[in-house]
């Protein structure tokens, strides 16, 4: 008892002094009062008694908040006290995750889960579904994600909900692809995507297989953050759900699926002498690609010191496919090789990234911007090679991209006609309009029991095989296909310049296992004609123009961080520059304030992001960032050919040009946004 009031005694001293924030010292009390394991009191103890008031402040100064793409946070902490590191696994993570009301941890997952099937269950009532709720439960190799998924599926059970459990690691994308597959009611992941390995995360999708958008995220978002400063014991439901394995069965079901990707498998097979490296930087991707490109005939060597699971990621410094090193094993393997083309995939595998040998045998980095690219222009053109889109139904060809992806996506949809619509940063948005064109069928999405006087609605349209009759997720590809050309919206391509892409809408989310095997098709597609990669970009910009992006950020870590982040973002509202670096200001788009619709005539959610547009078609987006503690600028540099396609000389000097200008805008940016932040 003494203990516990001279820990009580410190904490409020703490407070008085200034050291801890209000927020901390509450959330602190609520958490120790409502704890069940002495792991809680002995961490703070300790934390308390070295004076670490800073890290107290980043555990304990909020309830890590559930927001519309789930949680993510610490899970281990940046000092791992001796209570949380216990007995240490084989790879020396700590026996406990981080303690505290901002983290990732046991406490914070089975709040996340509990809100979760609360939501479902009122869900189901008002829509009067019968049974069970049901959701799909996968992980990463993440430190504590096995843990976590073990938790969240007894959770949800004990709450009177059924959990469907994958038996191992498995990609971010397989989760989207299982909900609608099994028809559950909802999905959860446990990944911090590519994040450090010190983090984790609960995302969250709905019975579409895309992540959670509105009504739904603010429905859980309010049943999650309600639930604060309790502990997580159960409360057993009057009928307990069931625990289910997933296995092999639904891995095979999705490889099915990933093949009707390939649009020209013919063109794949006379390229065999095509070489891949592959990488999945110790997550993932391994699980379903290297099967994949086996199926489809490529030839695949995978980078074997990256082909384990380990959420160390101990050979890279960041598991981001975004970043050269995390690629720096496979280039290396790569030009021992002679292979043409290095695949990186991130943890969760929603992420891809590569580097192409060029003509002087160099291996080259392509951004996600130039990536997306060329996908989106190898099927737009393929497609109407093959006859699937003509002049007669091209107005339902659809690409999509987000407000801070490459308008050359925009420019190659034009050239053919397709629609082109923008979207927020978020993949979510991408697949909300993939629920909206199949939508527009009017067929069963699925075969959920429903009460007797609530029938699902469905259209009958003129499919063969009674296709018609049959839920959509139900349908194989070439009847959705036949579906959407005759009566919606057909999905080419999708993307994100943050190296995340898709291009069927079976897969709700990015997918970094289709995006693989849609970019070695455009590789055996260059290789046809004696191309490389960058060649065949060369020419895509000589034809639709120049087209360039510099993106970057600014990190503000912590309590303080946050704040910071906020008065930044604001002062380029209160603010805003008139001219950047010679240039005016043209045009402000204001995500937060303005009224914006797309060009469907969508109306756009709102959100904390602006778009400068300068005097010279030069495009600035600044916005914070959803998932991690930073500020993030969008610069887009483009020049369009005038008439005839770029020669040569004028390509190379756009590139000198554009790419000068783009690097001194940065360095302009950069210092205002050091001065507004110092304010």
């Amino acid at each position: 008892m003494s203990s516990d009031l001279d820990l009580s005694a410190r904490i409020e001293a703490a407070k008085r002094s200034g050291d801890l924030l209000p927020a901390s010292a509450r959330n602190l009390r609520a958490l120790l009062a409502g704890a069940i394991s002495d792991i809680y009191a002995r961490s703070v103890s300790e934390l308390v008694a070295d004076g670490r008031w800073d890290e107290l402040n980043d555990r304990f100064y909020q309830t890590l908040k559930f927001g519309t793409g789930g949680l993510r946070g610490r899970t281990i902490g940046k000092v791992v006290t001796a209570a949380e590191r216990g007995t240490p696994d084989p790879l020396g993570r700590p026996e406990f995750p981080c303690v505290g009301t901002n983290a990732m941890n046991f406490y914070n997952i089975a709040r996340a889960t509990r809100g979760l099937v609360a939501y479902l269950h009122e869900w189901r009532k008002r829509e009067k579904l019968l049974g069970r709720p049901k959701f799909v439960i996968a992980h990463d190799t993440r430190h504590f994600s096995r843990d976590f998924a073990a938790l969240s599926a007894k959770v949800a059970s004990e709450h009177g909900c059924d959990a469907v459990v994958f038996e191992g690691p498995r990609s971010t994308p397989e989760l989207s692809f299982a909900v609608r597959h099994l028809n559950a009611s909802a999905g959860v992941v446990i990944t911090a995507s590519h994040n450090p390995p010190h983090d984790n995360g609960f995302k969250v999708y709905f019975n579409d297989g895309a992540q959670v958008v509105e009504p739904h995220a603010s429905g859980i978002i309010n049943r999650v953050n309600a639930i604060v400063g309790e502990a997580y014991e159960l409360l057993v439901a009057a009928e307990r759900g069931r625990i289910e394995s997933l296995g092999r069965e639904i891995d095979d079901a999705y490889l099915e699926r990933l093949a009707t990707l390939i649009l020209d498998p013919a063109l794949v097979k006379s390229q065999r002498d095509l070489r891949i490296v592959f990488t999945p930087i110790h997550g993932t991707g391994g699980v379903i690609i290297k099967p994949l490109l086996q199926r489809l005939g490529f030839a695949l060597d995978v980078v074997a010191a990256q082909d384990e699971f380990d959420g160390r990621f101990p050979t890279v410094k960041s598991p981001n496919p975004e970043n050269a090193e995390a690629l720096q094993l496979g280039i290396e393997q790569a030009q021992r090789d002679g292979a043409d083309l290095v695949i990186a995939t991130d943890p969760d595998c929603d992420r891809m990234g590569v580097a192409v040998r060029t003509r002087a045998g160099d291996m080259k980095l392509l951004t996600g911007n130039q990536i997306g690219s060329l996908m989106a222009y190898y099927r737009a053109k393929t497609l109407f090679g093959r006859g699937i889109l003509d002049r007669a139904n091209a107005s339902r060809g659809v690409i999509i991209k987000t407000f801070v992806t490459t308008d050359l996506q925009k420019a190659i949809a034009e050239h053919f006609g397709l629609r082109c619509v923008e979207t927020l940063t978020g993949f979510k948005y991408i697949g909300a309009k993939l629920g909206k064109y199949e939508g527009a069928l009017g067929l069963a999405h699925s075969t959920e029991g429903r009460a007797p006087d609530r029938p699902r609605t469905c259209r009958s349209i003129s499919l063969q095989d009674g296709a018609a009759r049959r839920p959509y997720h139900e349908m194989s590809e070439d009847e959705t296909r036949a579906a959407r050309l005759s009566s919606s919206s057909f999905y080419i391509f999708g993307g994100e310049e943050s190296y995340g892409y898709s291009g069927a809408d079976f897969v709700r989310d990015k997918d970094g296992n289709g995006a693989t095997a849609m970019f070695c098709e455009v590789a055996a597609f260059a290789k046809s004609k004696d191309q490389t990669l960058d060649e065949l970009l060369d020419e895509v910009f000589k034809t639709f123009g120049y087209f360039e992006e510099k993106n970057t950020s600014l990190t503000f870590e912590g309590a303080d961080g946050a704040a910071r982040i906020s008065r930044l973002l604001e002062s380029y509202v209160a603010a805003p520059a008139s001219e950047m670096l010679g240039r005016k200001v043209v045009a402000i788009m204001n995500f937060e304030r303005d009224t914006i619709h797309d060009v469907e005539g969508d109306l756009i959610p709102k959100e904390k992001m602006l778009i400068f547009q300068l005097e010279d078609q030069t495009r600035i987006a600044v916005r914070g960032s959803g998932t991690e503690p930073k500020i993030k600028f969008y610069l887009f540099g483009q020049r369009r050919p005038a008439g005839s396609p770029f020669t040569d000389q004028e390509l190379a000097e756009c590139k000198n040009n554009i790419g000068a200008r783009l690097d001194a805008l940065w360095n302009w940016l950069h210092a205002d946004a050091e001065a507004r932040a110092a304010r």
